[in-house]
């Protein structure tokens, strides 16, 4: 009698479970009616989720079957290709509410570049987010110089961020510290660079139709540090 109540219970617990689930999606409507910064506040307010643990939970088959004729998303984040950081969990999203730009270092080139302008100018977005992360390999190994096949030239994109770091930081070269100031030096630069490399962008962002921002997801902490 007690296993039937305890199992029932459990059914009982699912089937809530199930009733809570959102299967809510953005809609065309709703990504125009969407600002830059209502955008960049929701990714804000879904990492607040995350980190506490009180992430939403997503009705994916739902969703996934609701965005199969069509996509809508708010924003686009450029983000490192890390196990650990994928961008819906992180920003506590669902399916067919963001772009999802994913490369180790999170480096800009033009493929990149091609595909922000097409969330953003073809496809509506409202905020690209560039997101760099603690304990990145690529930074490490561009940090100490590695060489390794095509993973030499990607490195090669963040050794500015190296260079501008080493000029002014007092942290030793090749440390935790060091390495996470070049972190958040390399998502500047990148937010710079795909300024002054995407006229489409840029104007976008001018007539007040786009934010782009960087920002550091700590690991540790599973938050997301914004940066100015």
């Amino acid at each position: 009698m007690k296993k039937m109540i305890q199992h029932s219970i459990l059914i009982v617990a699912a089937v809530s479970l199930v009733s809570c689930a959102t299967s809510t999606v953005q809609t065309k409507s709703a990504q125009a009616a969407t600002t830059p910064q209502q955008a960049l506040k929701a990714l804000q307010d879904g990492n607040v989720r995350f980190a506490e643990g009180r992430s939403k939970h997503h009705d994916l088959v739902a969703q996934a079957a609701k965005t199969s004729n069509a996509q809508y998303p708010i924003a686009a984040v450029l983000g490192c290709i890390d196990s650990r950081t994928s961008h819906e969990l992180v920003f506590d999203q669902g399916i067919g509410d963001i772009f999802s730009a994913r490369v180790a270092g999170n480096i800009i080139n033009n493929d990149l570049l091609g595909s922000l302008e097409f969330a953003t100018v073809k496809s509506g977005a409202k905020a690209i987010v560039v997101l760099g992360h603690t304990h990145c390999g690529a930074v490490g190994g561009a940090c100490s110089n590695a060489q390794l096949g095509h993973v030499t030239g990607l490195l090669d994109k963040i050794q500015p961020a190296v260079r501008k770091v080493s000029a002014k930081s007092r942290s030793a070269k090749g440390s935790p510290e060091f390495q996470d100031e070049v972190t958040a030096e390399n998502v500047r630069l990148v937010v710079s660079q795909i300024r002054a490399q995407s006229p489409l962008i840029k104007r976008l962002e001018r007539e007040g139709k786009l934010i782009i921002v960087g920002g550091v997801y700590h690991l540790d902490t599973r938050k997301v540090e914004f940066l100015n």
